[in-house]
């Protein structure tokens, strides 16, 4: 687990999106079947068109889960005047399972990155209680620490991220 969190960091997602945390619930995202999310690895705009599979860890089916997909590069990697951008949250995600169990408060929204290298990054947090976590307002400038202490979710409990780049015609071949 420190492995991982070294890569969140080296990849600023410790830092930039949220603040160090310690990783002790499993999360799998995988895309079309096959694809799954590794920190940092690149993932083409093609593969990532439907919303994945999110697989939870946890210690009991009682436990409730917030799974936060946001995008922390907008509009740019070299300027994000907008972070964050929301794509997607799930809540009271029972443990053990996988989103689909869950609440969906806010659809999952195609990433499109246009400028740059993108982050797309997948936070899960424990809920304190079922059907707490209300969505934000808005899905640009979204800022995860805010939404996780508003609703009382305090840190993350695991975390992934892959990176996207606008698909050329060259890359698609």
């Amino acid at each position: 687990m420190s492995r991982m969190l070294d890569s969140l960091s080296v990849g600023r997602v410790v830092g930039e999106v949220v603040d160090s945390f310690v990783p002790c619930v499993k999360l799998v995202v995988t895309y079309n079947s096959n694809k799954q999310v590794c920190n940092g690895h690149e993932l083409m705009p093609s593969v990532i068109v439907s919303k994945p599979r999110v697989d939870i860890g946890g210690e009991d089916m009682r436990a409730a889960y917030t799974l936060v997909m946001t995008d922390p590069d907008v509009p740019g990697p070299s300027d994000p005047y907008m972070r964050e951008h929301l794509h997607w949250i799930v809540t009271d995600i029972p443990g053990t399972t996988d989103a689909s169990f869950g609440r969906e408060i806010l659809g999952y929204e195609v990433p499109k990155p246009v400028i740059g290298i993108h982050r797309y990054v997948f936070l899960l947090f424990k809920q304190r209680g079922r059907q707490t976590v209300r969505p934000p307002a808005s899905r640009d400038y979204f800022n995860t620490r805010g939404f996780a202490e508003e609703n009382g979710l305090g840190l993350p409990v695991a975390a992934v991220y892959f990176n996207a780049q606008r698909e050329t015609a060259c890359r698609r071949r």
